[in-house]
């Protein structure tokens, strides 16, 4: 491979006396007191001095090397980062949604208020769910509303338990959401299948619990065949099941987690229905509720009447807001425009090619990477990095060599119950020329950490900053960078 020509830092760049531009003098009075009160940053020691040409050419060359989701496959397990079409983001631009105010009229907003309830109502229809709320703007939101929401539906009944169920299998957020909702948590173990073990959920399925959290499928990528079973098991004892949705990008158009006994879930709008996330967002985690819980959904609650639309504050055994307005708008647009873009066939191929395409890559690479579970997968599919840690390789070996490949790495060391982990997600919108690629470099992976493993100990090997010590700049982060002599 050629090492690229490395991009030097702005500083780097920097000549004194530079200007991007050149003002002329003032001919009015200079009026200092402008920005009185105004908390301004002061010169910098050293403060890069660049024209025009050369801050424009430096900056544009970086966005070139960002890898991006546009540019490749970005099969992050779990995270379900997929190609993003651009009509979505068109209408989430247009000046009608994007210029329009939260505080505004309900009679100057009926669009947008239609666009709210159509998709709750499209939400209802895929989930098989009663009711769903819009406000919560990501998937741990979700899960915390939701268990909110059960907290009070027990509350109502007259007792809201004590504990919360969670499998080893589960999303890594669902204890914290419990826990925030005054739970204690207990962990019940996964199988030899990598599903929930029957006979350990019925002996901790107590007068005592409140709920089970069961993210299906789960983190492994296999779906909780027994979940109608396990509902049944949580229903007896006066319990409620809640479902982590994450993954609902395995089952759309082809099950119904309502109908499978799930009282409450969420779905994140950002994964299943796309929407650019990552760093942080934006993101949107609508929550689903049967029938029992839709009275104490958060307020307010968007209703028709007589062909026009309404919000409703008037609900008594509401939990409240979760999030100030209606949640995050623009992902509301995107995910309603993927819908009915791809209509209800769409809407089941979603599933079909994303679990197509997760079990193409497994199936040619479970010769060269260990897989713990030999459970079908779903969505996704966790390998680990046993066969190569004979000749001293780990997944972050692996996944640092990757990137010399021009691909992005995989999910890393999670699940947590598959020590070394690969969680490899393609997602429905990708080719096959394009996971061909992928499943390339990671054979020639493999091969090069039987033969010549000091190669991956050293990658990645063409970017411009070579392997950190990740560790020390976590302990001793240098957040300021000082122009040598």
């Amino acid at each position: 491979m050629i090492k690229e020509i490395r991009e030097p830092l702005i500083f780097e760049i920097s000549e004194a006396g530079k200007r991007a531009a050149e003002l002329p003098a003032l001919d009015v009075p200079a009026k200092k007191d402008l920005l009185a009160g105004v908390p301004l940053r002061g010169e910098l020691e050293g403060f890069p001095e660049v024209s025009e040409t050369e801050i424009t050419r430096h900056f544009t060359r970086l966005s070139q090397k960002n890898y991006c989701v546009d540019m490749g496959i970005y099969p992050l397990g779990s995270c379900t980062m997929k190609y993003n079409p651009k009509i979505n983001e068109r209408l989430s631009a247009h000046p009608a949604f994007a210029g329009s105010h939260p505080l505004a009229a309900d009679d100057l907003v009926q669009g947008n208020l239609e666009v709210l309830k159509k998709l709750e109502d499209c939400l209802c229809e895929i989930a098989g769910m009663d009711a769903f709320t819009l406000q919560p703007a990501a998937g741990a939101h979700g899960e915390l509303t939701g268990m909110m929401l059960i907290r009070a539906a027990l509350e109502a009944r007259g007792n809201a338990r004590k504990h919360v169920l969670i499998p080893d299998s589960a999303h890594g957020t669902n204890p914290s959401s419990a826990h925030i909702c005054g739970y204690t948590v207990k962990e019940i173990k996964s199988n030899e299948s990598g599903t929930i073990d029957l006979a350990s959920l019925e002996a901790a399925m107590t007068d005592d619990v409140a709920a089970l959290m069961v993210t299906n499928p789960n983190t492994l990528g296999v779906f909780e065949s027994d979940i109608c079973r396990i509902a049944e098991i949580v229903h007896a004892k006066g319990g409620l099941v809640y479902m982590d949705g994450a993954n609902m990008n395995a089952l759309t158009g082809i099950v119904r987690p309502g109908d499978m006994g799930v009282d409450v879930m969420h779905i994140n709008l950002h994964k299943t229905f796309s929407t650019p996330h990552g760093g942080g967002g934006p993101g949107s985690g609508p929550v689903g509720v049967k029938k029992e819980l839709v009275p104490f959904l958060p307020v307010p609650v968007i209703v028709e009447k007589g062909g026009r639309f309404a919000l409703d504050f008037d609900r008594p055994g509401t939990i409240g807001r979760v999030r100030a307005y209606f949640g995050n708008f623009s992902v509301v647009i995107r995910a309603l425009c993927y819908i009915l873009t791809l209509g209800p066939k769409g809407v089941r191929e979603i599933a079909e090619f994303a679990v197509l395409n997760a079990n193409y890559i497994r199936k040619s690479l479970e010769g060269d990477y260990h897989l713990k579970y030999a459970t079908a997968s779903m969505h996704e599919c966790v390998f680990s990095d046993k066969y190569q840690k004979e000749f001293g390789v780990t997944n972050l070996d692996i996944a640092k060599r990757l990137i010399d490949y021009g691909v992005h790495p995989p999910t890393m060391s999670f699940p947590l119950i598959v020590h070394g982990a690969l969680m490899i997600e393609p997602t429905e919108t990708e080719s096959r020329r394009d996971i061909d690629h992928f499943i390339d470099a990671m054979k020639a992976i493999a091969k090069e950490a039987r033969e010549n493993p000091d190669i991956l100990h050293a990658a990645p090997h063409i970017t411009y900053v070579s392997r950190l010590d990740e560790v020390a700049a976590a302990k001793f982060p240098v957040l300021r960078w000082e122009k040598k002599a």
